[in-house]
């Protein structure tokens, strides 16, 4: 005689498939509703947001806003710091503070902290958790907390078209050149010149770009091949294959 099948179990896995799918709707449709763009500024008043820039949500610590300006078609990940002052609720005065040119991506968890100006120049491209601050500890007085002394402070300027790894630091007074790397976890200070890749803590120049030898010391791989010309962004997709088909032609 057949046994009776017990209908809980996949009664139960219904319900737990339903709710799955219920949370997860419900989060993509906060995701959208809570993330900050020049056209849904949500409670923030920064002093400047270009078109096609997104702040995905959740964000991070954000204050100081009128003195925070970003440029068009940035990327800016979920729990990104941006703040200007040592605190909210400062008068900086009429210039801004923070400059993110167009372009810039910041990756998750990144923190932008600045008191001072800090300027992003634009295509800078930020891994996860990158820091970049114009303040850093003092410990001047032996007497007194590290944290209760008042730190230095000096502006930053990253160049356009760098990139900066992840866990990278930019500590105040760095000067970066144009399409500077900046290796994952490298903490940075002083002047860096264009085309160069720095790496290590304290960061130092690992390679650089010589107009007449190329880069020094040289590469270890090819350079990849590049876009070929007129590669629609359907086509993108199958450019890791053997042979990717030729752009489709009109009939």
């Amino acid at each position: 005689m057949p046994k009776n099948s017990n209908v809980f179990p996949s009664l139960t896995a219904w319900r737990r498939r339903a709710a799955s799918r219920l949370v997860h709707s419900g989060w993509r449709w906060v995701r959208e509703a809570g993330a900050v763009s020049a056209e849904s500024p949500g409670p923030y008043c920064f002093r400047r947001i270009g078109a096609g820039t997104r702040l995905a949500f959740p964000q991070g610590t954000i204050f100081g806003e009128r003195w925070i300006e970003i440029g068009e078609c940035c990327i800016i990940a979920e729990q990104v710091t941006l703040t200007a002052g040592m605190m909210p609720d400062l008068d900086l005065g009429p210039d801004p503070v923070v400059r993110i040119g167009d372009g810039v991506v910041l990756g998750r968890g990144s923190h932008v902290i600045a008191s001072q100006p800090v300027v992003f120049g634009d295509d800078v491209y930020c891994g996860p958790y990158t820091y970049v601050t114009s303040d850093n500890h003092s410990y001047d007085d032996p007497t007194q907390p590290i944290g209760k002394q008042w730190p230095r402070s000096a502006p930053v300027e990253i160049g356009s078209g760098s990139w900066l790894g992840t866990g990278a630091v930019i500590l105040p007074g760095a000067r970066l050149g144009r399409n500077v790397v900046v290796a994952a976890g490298a903490v940075v200070r002083g002047d860096v010149p264009d085309h160069a890749v720095v790496a290590g803590a304290p960061a130092r120049i690992v390679r650089k770009w010589d107009p007449e030898e190329g880069w020094q010391p040289p590469m270890r791989s090819p350079a990849p091949p590049p876009i070929p010309a007129g590669v629609t962004a359907e086509q993108l997709r199958g450019l890791g294959l053997p042979d990717p088909l030729p752009p489709a032609t009109a009939t």
